[in-house]
């Protein structure tokens, strides 16, 4: 945990935007994989994590605002309990280290919600994402579970929104922890494929990583020699020489802040020659992105500056021709770069992704777009100060994608689909790094990382 003082002043801020009514925090409960008590790992919800500080399951955070009252509802283990997990440090002791006095059983914040609704006091929730907690919140808020998510706070949404997109120190201390671990586990990934192994051969060697290092994964580890497919998960490919490996992963670290980065690497020891053009192309619209980054850039802006350089990249190669401003604005790219440049990064590797990306990547006046290529773009408002997120280009030959759009004569008159054809088993690259958007650039976070084609073919002599 942080100081008490970090998870006090958190939920003053959090106070004094919602101004009056009830807030209702749910932590996350055990779930079950087959059956009640085999579970699934832990993975408590961020908002109330943020504002707590605790890491255990079936707890609630209700925040009176107008009585300034702070409850956790929750119960110790019993005795029983205790047999089957060990001693655990008490609710009581836990809620110390955040500053909050007042505990009451977990069965007593049913009555209080409800007390709250006949009152008609105003009540304060976010889009509940796990349906234990949805059942319960419909009951006791009286409101349909179809309907639930369309009730939630807008103003609560958009308090926790503002306040926990800008990174503390200390959070980015934790942040870069997160990011370093996750650097290990792609060098780990890049020193251990060889051919003859599956894919999840070398993910469980990058998971391991990540949990040798006393963290967990963010997320799933995407591992695949099918880099084409955007999110592709380590499965029983052999890795064959002349292929390539896209790994995408990141790790979670104690404090729970996350890591995501992508890299991409030969089978081989070396790229081949058209491997290595495509992936300098990749490389130099990550740079031209990056060179984007300051407070006042819309992000979305970063991304069409991404797109026009992958574009410039593969007209040189003869993929593409005509005007690429006009080919840009029609969207053309998007046969190549099918998805958004990158995300915003903290307690959830998507941060704060539950509570809606209209509030975290976009505002009242930049709404998201429609669009096949800019709908997948999650975060598109203007950078400031102390945001942290990931920029992630890349170049995706998805055979069935090609096939249809050549049969639809699409975009013909910007793409050569005959030179197209011919990379229709080349599979797909990406290159993922984090960044803070400082006072007036940006900086890389975590320790680099090797690259370049030339210092990721340095990583596989074997």
């Amino acid at each position: 945990m942080f100081s008490k003082e970090t998870y006090i002043n958190r939920r003053q801020v959090l106070k004094k935007a919602i101004g009056s009514g009830l807030i209702i925090l749910p932590g996350n409960e055990e779930v079950g994989m087959n059956y009640r008590d085999n579970i699934y790992p832990f993975k408590q919800d961020s908002s109330f994590l943020y504002y707590s500080g605790i890491d255990t399951p079936n707890l609630f955070l209700v925040i009176d605002v107008d009585a300034d009252i702070e409850i956790v509802f929750g119960d110790d283990l019993t005795i029983e309990q205790t047999v089957w997990t060990g001693p655990q440090e008490s609710l009581a002791i836990s809620l110390e280290k955040s500053g909050i006095s007042a505990i009451q059983p977990l069965s007593f914040v049913e009555a209080m919600i409800k007390n709250a609704v006949q009152q008609q006091r105003t009540i304060h929730f976010l889009p509940p994402y796990r349906a234990a907690i949805t059942l319960k919140l419909s009951n006791w808020l009286g409101i349909d579970p179809s309907a639930l998510a369309k009730k939630a706070s807008v103003a609560l949404s958009k308090a926790i929104v503002a306040q926990r997109s800008y990174k503390t120190n200390e959070e980015l201390t934790e942040i870069e922890k997160a990011i370093d671990i996750t650097a290990a586990m792609h060098l780990k990934a890049m020193q251990t494929a060889r051919p003859g192994m599956t894919e999840y051969e070398v993910a469980g060697q990058v998971e391991g990583t990540a949990i040798t290092s006393g963290g967990q994964l963010a997320f799933p580890i995407i591992l695949t020699v099918n880099g084409q497919y955007l999110h592709h998960h380590a499965g029983g490919n052999i890795l064959k020489e002349g292929q390539m490996v896209l790994c995408d992963c990141g790790a979670e670290n104690k404090m729970h802040y996350a890591g995501d980065m992508t890299r991409t690497f030969p089978v081989s020891n070396t790229f081949t020659t058209q491997q290595k053009e495509i992936y300098n192309i990749v490389l130099k619209a990550e740079e031209a992105a990056m060179a984007t980054l300051q407070p006042g850039t819309l992000f979305r802006d970063s991304h069409l500056v991404a797109c026009k350089e992958i574009l410039i990249g593969l007209k040189s190669l003869g993929l593409v021709k005509g005007d690429l401003d006009e080919a840009l604005a029609a969207g053309a790219h998007t046969l190549f770069f099918q998805c958004g440049l990158g995300h915003m990064m903290g307690m959830d590797v998507h941060d704060m992704e539950n509570i809606g990306e209209e509030y975290v990547g976009y505002t009242d006046t930049l709404k998201k777009s429609t669009e096949f290529g800019l709908k997948s773009l999650r975060l598109a408002k203007e950078l400031e100060e102390g945001f942290v997120l990931t920029v992630e280009p890349g170049i995706y030959f998805i055979p069935e994608l090609i096939n249809q759009w050549q049969s639809e004569k699409k975009y013909s008159e910007f793409i050569n689909y005959d030179k197209v054809q011919k990379y229709s088993k080349f599979g797909g690259i990406r290159i993922e790094e984090d960044f803070l958007i400082t006072k007036d650039t940006y900086q890389l976070l975590g320790k680099p990382l090797a690259k370049t084609a030339e210092d990721i073919e340095s990583l596989r002599n074997y």
